[in-house]
C-alpha cells in the first residue's frame, strides 16, 4: 500500500503502473484478458463507517481491482483505518471538496473501468461480476448503472418511525456508488465540477447526457445507502444554489445544442433526465 501520496497534475492519461492490483498474480496479457477495475472512494472524517464501505468493496467476487481511497483532509480517525488495510491505496489531500477528491482518485486510476463509492455506503458483494458481464456482451455500452436500497443507522430510527424518511423499496438509481463506466467514456464527459457544493454527479450525468454516452440499468439491487445525522443534515442545509446553477446550466447546453441542430424545434423539458434519488 501506498501512504499519503499526492494527487497527480496530468488528466486523461492512464497510469504507466499499477498502484495495487487485488486478485491473483497475473502478467500484462492476463489484465488485457480481464479488465482491470479501479473503484474510487473518498472520504472527509468519516471513520464511522469508512470500514464497512471498504470492506465492502473488498468483498467484490470480480476481480482484478484496485481500491483507491482519497482522504479529502479528514482530522479524524479515517487516515488508520483506511491505511489499515493492506490492499487500499491510500492518498491525502488538503481538504478541497468531494469533487475535487473524485477527481484526484481518477487521476491515480489505473483501469479500464471506473467505479466510485461514497465512504458511508456499501456495494452489494456481485456489484462488479454483474456489471461487467453486461458491460462484456455490449462492447458499445458506455455506462451501466443498478438499482439501490436504503438502510438506516440507529441514530436516525425516530425519524423512520414518523415517515419523515420512510423505508424505501428497490429503486433504479442514477448514482455516481451504482455506476461502472469505461475509462475513455468518462474521459469524454470530463471530470467533476469542483465549484459545486452539492450535486456533482447530477452535473456529471447532465453533461454524460448531452455527449449521448449510452447506459443501461440493471434490475437488481447494487448498492446500499446509508441515512445518517449527517448526510440527512446535509440534505436540509445545502446549499440548494448549487442544484439550480446545474439545471440551468443543462437547460442552456441543450437549447443551445437545439438552436444548432434542429432550430425549428421547441424545447422539451430536459430537467427529467437529471437523476433525482437522493442525490447526496
Amino acid at each position: 500500500m501506498s501512504g499519503g501520496s499526492k494527487c497527480p497534475k496530468a488528466i486523461g492519461r492512464k497510469s504507466h503502473y499499477y498502484l495495487k492490483i487485488i486478485g491473483e498474480p497475473m502478467g500484462e496479457s492476463d489484465l488485457k484478458q480481464k479488465p482491470l477495475v479501479s473503484v474510487i472512494i473518498p472520504v472527509f472524517n468519516g471513520e464511522r463507517y469508512l470500514a464497512e464501505a471498504i470492506e465492502s468493496v473488498l468483498a467484490q467476487d470480480y476481480r482484478p481491482i484496485e481500491v483507491i481511497l482519497v482522504d479529502d483532509g479528514s482530522v479524524d480517525n479515517s487516515a488508520a483505518i483506511a491505511k489499515s488495510y493492506p490492499d487500499v491505496h491510500y492518498t491525502f489531500q488538503l481538504n478541497q471538496g468531494l469533487a475535487s477528491a473524485l477527481n484526484c482518485g481518477v487521476k491515480l486510476a489505473s483501469g479500464s473501468f471506473l467505479a466510485f463509492l461514497d465512504a458511508d455506503d456499501l456495494w452489494m458483494r456481485e456489484k462488479l461480476t454483474a456489471q461487467m458481464s453486461i458491460m462484456n456482451q455490449h462492447p458499445n455500452l458506455d455506462m451501466v448503472f443498478g438499482h439501490h436500497r436504503r438502510f438506516y443507522s440507529p441514530e436516525v430510527g425516530s425519524l423512520v418511525e414518523t415517515g419523515e424518511y420512510p423505508m424505501d423499496e428497490a429503486l433504479p438509481a442514477y448514482l455516481k456508488q451504482t455506476m461502472l463506466i469505461r475509462r475513455e467514456s468518462f474521459w469524454r464527459v470530463g471530470l467533476f465540477d469542483t465549484s459545486l457544493k452539492l450535486g456533482d454527479f447530477i452535473d456529471w450525468f447532465g453533461r454524460a447526457e448531452d455527449k449521448g454516452l449510452k447506459k443501461m440499468m440493471l434490475p437488481q439491487v447494487v448498492a446500499m445507502r446509508r441515512v445518517h445525522g449527517d448526510n440527512m443534515s446535509l440534505r436540509k442545509k445545502g446549499d440548494r444554489s448549487d442544484y439550480i446553477r446545474i439545471i440551468k446550466a443543462t437547460l442552456d447546453r441543450r437549447r443551445e445544442k437545439e438552436s444548432h441542430d434542429k432550430p425549428e424545434s421547441g424545447l422539451d423539458d430536459q430537467s427529467q433526465n437529471l437523476p433525482h434519488h437522493g442525490q447526496k
